[in-house]
This record gives C-alpha cells, sequence and structure tokens, in this order.
C-alpha cells in the first residue's frame, strides 16, 4: 500500500515537472507603463494578461521585466540577462516612451531596438513591438520620425506591431494619473485591449 502511494506521488510530481517543462514563456520588457507604475501589483496591464492567458490559454506563463524609467538603451543593456534568465518563446517589446520624451536621437533609439530584436529572433523567439506616440508638443517632424521607428522595425524584422499601445487611453484625461503619462487603474483593461488582437494569434 505505501509503495503504491509512493509510486503514484513520484508520477504526479514526474507529470507536473513535465507540464512545467513545456509551459511556454510570454516576457513583457518594458518601461513604466508596463511596470505598473503608480498602481497595486494586480491592477496593471500585464497582470490582467496574465488573468486572460490563464482561462483562454493552456501552458502558458508571464514574467513582467518592466522596470520604470527605462530607455531603449536601458533595456539593450540589461536584455541579454533576462533571455537568459527566462528563456522566453515571445517578447513582448514595449520601450521607446522615454527615448521620445527626453528627445533622443531616433539614430540611436532605432539601432538599440533593432539589436533587441535580432538578439531574440537569433534565438527563435517571437517578438510583438508595441508602438508609442509622443504628445504634440514634441513638434511634427519629430513625432513622425519617431513613430516611423516602430514602422520601419516592424517591415524589416517581420513583426505584429501595435500602432499605438496607448490608444484610447492617452487622450482621455479619466484613464491618466495625475502626471498626464501614465495610465490609471481605469486604463488598464484598454491597454490589454490593445494589445490582445496582436498577441493571441502568437499564442
Amino acid at each position: 500500500m505505501v509503495k503504491n502511494a509512493l509510486q503514484l506521488l513520484l508520477l504526479i510530481v514526474s507529470f507536473s515537472l513535465t507540464q512545467a517543462n513545456f509551459a511556454k514563456i510570454i516576457m513583457v520588457f518594458g518601461d513604466s507603463i508596463s511596470a505598473g507604475y503608480g498602481l497595486d501589483n494586480n491592477s496593471g496591464w500585464v497582470k490582467l494578461l496574465e488573468k486572460r492567458v490563464t482561462q483562454s490559454k493552456d501552458g502558458y506563463t508571464i514574467i513582467n521585466a518592466s522596470i520604470s524609467g527605462n530607455t531603449s538603451g536601458n533595456g539593450l543593456g540589461r536584455i541579454k540577462t533576462d533571455l537568459d534568465l527566462h528563456n522566453p518563446d515571445i517578447l513582448i517589446l514595449e520601450l521607446g516612451g522615454n527615448d521620445g520624451l527626453r528627445g533622443h536621437s531616433l539614430t540611436v533609439f532605432k539601432s538599440n531596438m533593432e539589436k533587441m530584436i535580432k538578439l531574440s529572433q537569433t534565438r527563435g523567439i517571437q517578438v510583438l513591438l508595441l508602438g508609442i506616440k509622443l504628445p504634440p508638443s514634441y513638434g511634427r517632424r519629430y513625432s513622425l520620425a519617431f513613430d516611423s521607428v516602430y514602422i520601419d522595425l516592424a517591415e524589416s524584422y517581420d513583426l505584429p506591431l501595435v500602432p499605438f499601445f496607448m490608444d484610447k487611453v492617452g487622450v482621455n484625461k479619466e484613464l491618466m494619473q495625475r502626471d498626464g503619462i501614465h495610465p490609471n487603474a481605469k486604463g488598464q483593461p484598454l491597454l490589454l485591449d490593445n494589445v490582445w488582437p496582436f498577441l493571441e494569434p502568437m499564442l
């Protein structure tokens, strides 16, 4: 009886480990918008994504590797470590907002993003790119050039692109925090809705 119980326990543990080995990893690699700046731990869009994936898809684990304040340069400096650590199957790349807000060189911004995309693709990782748009105060010329970075990257590397990650959120004061930069808890479900149609076919 004890022997049979022990064999059953070992079988369950073995099955659980096998299932864990087959679990696919989705890693969100972004800045404060994805890190959930100003929000409690359960209301950010990445946490909502985790709940939706759990309800609709089997065998996926969500890793949030986003850090508030990160630029594309910061991301490039740490992406290899995060890829080595988490070994994702899908990378959701949400960076660039801080580059634009700080008026960084778009040539450098694009180069940083390209290097992160190439590094991911050489490892067989699918990349979903989240586009960011700048406030009108940054000028039409710079804003259009900034937008074109995401479009060019998506075309050059055959990536699905969410044209504007904060669509219907950034222009609505009721969905934004007082700083006018970060979405509040009410805006988080809309962020997920903007991403989901592009992510779901990748699952």
